[in-house]
């Protein structure tokens, strides 16, 4: 089983469907990047602070699957925007996932308030340029973080990964990628708790197509030229997730959930208040 590729605006492709890894211990990553890329998974999200890099690394090496088959992301948190720094970061990076190079790097989060990100950018643009990072990207910036990296560099980010599911469509945002040629990446693809698999509109079309609420979720975001890299350490829940192909949702289908937006629906921090 094989999910369609998105055009990047650097001419590279990423995956619409891959796995996420936050709150993964390294000493079980390995095990299941392993079990993901059996399952037919080609993305793999981790991140510095996620601390499983290593066995992310671990478990992509021993897959037996050609590295270029293979796209793998990781992120540059918060406290080393300089730079200088952002480089060595992503050297220490690159060493613990044993990988000469990664297919997207991103800044975790703006920090607005620090005003390093564009130092930080710049970083990723040299990267980018040695070819050690394939694509460079952001995560959880607004479009006033976005604007002054396209006014400062003139380099438009590959890559907008975000907290993004029914509850939360961030459409504005959505909008803003669309001109200027930004894939949305979607963070919590299904939401957290539960709530969103339980919802009334959510269940009346799985019953329709006879998929699983999860199974609708992520066709959603697909059928809305969306990524998304929903997690899980099960590996049943590994294969339901990635068995979203071979069915579309219905207009009708989209508009249901489409309809449940709400703007007060972000589950995860504000990028425009959070300090971490």
């Amino acid at each position: 089983m094989t999910h369609p590729s998105l055009l990047l605006n650097d001419g590279q492709q990423i995956p619409q469907l891959g796995l996420g890894t936050w709150q993964t211990p390294d000493e079980n990553a390995a095990a299941i990047v392993s079990i993901a890329l059996e399952e037919g998974y080609r993305l793999i999200d981790t991140a510095s602070i996620y601390g499983n890099e290593a066995g992310v690394g671990t478990g992509i090496l021993s897959s037996g699957i050609p590295r270029e088959e293979i796209f793998v992301t990781t992120k540059l948190w918060n406290n080393r925007h300089g730079y200088d720094d952002a480089l060595r970061t992503f050297d220490e990076s690159l060493r613990r996932l044993r990988l000469d190079y990664v297919d997207l790097y991103l800044i975790h989060w703006p920090m607005a308030h620090r005003n390093r990100y564009p130092d930080a950018w710049r970083a990723l643009i040299t990267l980018k340029n040695e070819g050690r990072a394939r694509s460079v990207g952001v995560s959880n910036f607004q479009i006033p973080h976005l604007q002054r990296l396209l006014d400062e560099t003139g380099v438009t980010p590959s890559v907008n990964q975000i907290e993004l599911h029914p509850y939360f469509q961030q459409r504005a945002l959505r909008q803003f990628h669309a001109r200027h040629g930004i894939v949305t990446e979607c963070w919590s693809p299904i939401g957290k708790g539960g709530d969103l698999l339980r919802e009334k509109n959510v269940l009346r079309v799985a019953q329709k197509h006879q998929k699983t609420a999860a199974q609708i979720v992520l066709r959603w975001h697909l059928d809305n030229g969306l990524v998304a890299i929903p997690k899980s350490a099960n590996p049943a829940r590994l294969r339901e997730n990635f068995q979203t192909s071979g069915f579309r949702l219905d207009p009708e289908d989209i508009a249901l959930l489409d309809g449940l937006d709400n703007p007060k629906g972000r589950i995860g921090p504000d990028p425009d208040t959070s300090d971490f």
